[in-house]
């Protein structure tokens, strides 16, 4: 879309009721991002219009939320003038569908935002994603077990701790076959081939900003060689007992 067509389209799909005086459009309003595979960086290009009668002149461009970066923009939009927004963005740590936001922060303290949505493919699917350690002591330990296979049902999932995480926990996993046809209920003696794994804690360690934190939330992160890009994780949460 060349430049007269881009402001012309974002013009007519804005009412003079629907945005404050000063107002950048976005065309489409919704950046589709698509389908992308966890762990892939994608180089993504908004293009918008200053649809409002004033100069509008931005001090900061940024993502709200994780994986955004490198953004590039245009600072000082003419009425009428096209605006450009470039950044990356790292799906890593996402799955399932994304619904982001570029935050624009004006001159004058006026902030403007765009839109975004996909949905993030991931290689393997967990049964569960968050397990409660309960009221904590330094050096217990606690278990839980939970299945994983292969989002496209075909294959056994190869899966190990990454070596940030081996430092507090430790897992076992066992081949299983497995009926998940449904999620609240997943049972052995199915037709998809799984791993059955159990999560130990070898000690959880409370160290820097935790010392001042009653609460526990640690991120567990696991890799497959099978998937080098792929980057599951659970949430193992609780309190501390002091």
């Amino acid at each position: 879309m060349n430049f007269k067509n881009l402001v012309f389209a974002a013009a007519m799909a804005v009412s003079s009721q629907a945005f404050a005086v000063d107002a950048i459009l976005f065309v489409p309003e919704v950046y589709p991002i698509g389908e992308v595979n966890q762990g892939d960086v994608k180089h993504i290009s908004l293009k918008g219009a200053n649809v409002s009668q004033k100069e509008i002149t931005l001090e900061n461009v940024m993502g709200q939320g994780v994986g955004m970066s490198n953004f590039k923009y245009t600072s000082k939009i003419v009425p009428g003038g096209a605006i450009n927004i470039e950044f990356d963005m790292d799906f890593s740590g996402m799955e399932g569908p994304i619904n982001a936001m570029v935050v624009m922060v004006g001159t004058d303290g006026k902030p403007y935002t765009a839109s975004l949505e996909g949905f993030v493919k991931t290689p393997l699917f967990f049964g569960e994603k968050m397990f409660d350690a309960g009221y904590y002591s330094k050096g217990e330990k606690r278990e839980w077990t939970f299945y994983v296979w292969e989002t496209d049902k075909k294959a056994r999932p190869e899966l190990s701790l990454d070596k940030a995480s081996a430092k507090e926990f430790s897992i076992k996993t066992k081949p299983v076959m497995l009926d998940v046809e449904k999620l609240d209920q997943i049972k052995e003696g199915g037709k998809v081939p799984g791993l059955k794994v159990t999560l130990s804690t070898k000690g959880l360690k409370r160290e820097g900003w935790e010392l001042k934190q009653k609460s526990i939330r640690k991120v567990v992160s696991f890799k497959s060689k099978k998937y080098p890009k792929a980057t599951p994780e659970v949430l193992v949460v609780g309190y501390w007992n002091d």
